[in-house]
Order: structure tokens, then sequence, then C-alpha cells
């Protein structure tokens, strides 16, 4: 198995910003949840609260790709829906 490992952030729009923060504590349970998740963890950045850095981690690509179709077919997904995603996904042992 091949760990998969994202990093990176999302902006949210201004006006979406107190939705985004109360979906958040729900979306990382499910997520920390997920058989494979290894690692998750997305927090507001203190300087600029519009961005919220990110980075998981999954026991390998089925895992990850499991993670991914549930966030686009979640209420996270639909509160995110207007959110700018900055991303680098990485393989590794």
């Amino acid at each position: 198995m091949t760990k998969i490992t994202l990093t990176g952030h999302i902006m949210v729009p201004h006006q979406d910003l107190n939705q985004v923060q109360q979906a958040l504590p729900e979306h990382m349970k499910l997520t920390q949840e997920e058989k494979g998740c290894l690692t998750f963890t997305v927090s507001q950045n203190v300087h600029n609260p519009l961005r919220f850095d990110v980075y998981e981690e999954f026991i390998d690509q089925a895992a990850f790709d499991l993670h991914q179709a549930r966030v686009k077919a979640s209420y996270w997904g639909q509160v995110t829906h207007n959110v700018e995603r900055f991303y680098s996904v990485s393989q590794g042992e």
C-alpha cells in the first residue's frame, strides 16, 4: 500500500465563511472516522480568516478516492461549492 498525502489550503468566499465554519466540525469528524484515514486536519489561518489550511493522509489511493467521493456527495461538498482549493497530492510510504 502506498500512503496518499494531501497538503494545501482552501480560500472561502466571505459570504460563505459562517456556513463553512459551522459545517467544519462535522466534516472533520466524519472524515476522521473513515476507514483508511490516518490523519485529517483543517484549521483556520490565524492571519487570514478566509484561508483554511488542510492536511490529509490516507492509507492508499482507494481510501483517498472513497473520501473524495463521499465529500462530493456530502453537506460539506454543498457548503464549499464556491471555495477555491489549492492542493498538492503525493504518494509515499
